[in-house]
């Protein structure tokens, strides 16, 4: 049996994510966007089963869940006219671990599905990784460097928000080299975590 054939949420064949498994998965809601975010748009609410495609994609070697994915994100939210796709960059101790970061991976493939274009617009500042840390520890954390001047309208691409303080790093960081306007689309959010943060 191909990898890649079987689905990553019940292990059956029908992957990357069968139909009866995708039906199951709960789609977020709209919520309150972090901090600097202007607005934005969450595909699942970061459950089990929303953990088992994005865990599969970041550890597993899964990459055919990208296409998966943006098609799914795709659907749910129209081009945003006018702005330029970027993505929160991973550390590059997991980068290089993993062999690809999973928030780019997103990110140009959404772009390609929008007809937008996709740049490297932010350099994560070294630092601890997000996972397995505390909402306070969150959000001091995460610290993000602009690549030259960023675009007048921006829309970022991360895979999970937990506290929102990822988001929240990089919009204050492409506002500060000129962005006007920074939205947002992200796999899953824990929407427990957000409202404790905004």
């Amino acid at each position: 049996m191909l990898l890649g054939s079987t689905c990553v949420v019940c292990r059956h064949d029908g992957g990357p994510v069968c139909r009866a498994c995708s039906a199951g998965l709960e789609l977020a809601t709209p919520t309150v966007p972090p901090r600097a975010v202007d607005g934005w748009m969450a595909l699942l609410v970061y459950d089990p089963g929303a953990r088992a495609v994005i865990t599969s994609l970041k550890n597993g070697q899964r990459r055919d869940l990208v296409a998966w994915l943006a098609d799914q994100m795709a659907d749910r939210r129209p081009a945003p006219t006018g702005a330029v796709v970027t993505w929160a960059p991973t550390g590059a101790r997991r980068r290089g671990r993993r062999g690809f970061d999973q928030a780019e991976l997103l990110a140009r493939a959404l772009a390609r599905r929008w007809g937008l274009p996709c740049r490297s617009t932010l350099r994560r500042a070294p630092g601890p990784p997000q996972a397995g840390r505390r909402g306070a520890q969150r959000r001091e954390n995460p610290a993000f460097r602009l690549r030259g001047r960023a675009p007048r309208a921006v829309l970022v691409v991360d895979d999970v928000a937990t506290t929102g303080a990822t988001l929240t790093a990089a919009a204050r960081a492409l506002r500060g080299g000129g962005a006007v306007e920074v939205r947002a689309v992200v796999v899953a959010h824990a929407a427990r975590g957000l409202r404790s943060s905004t």
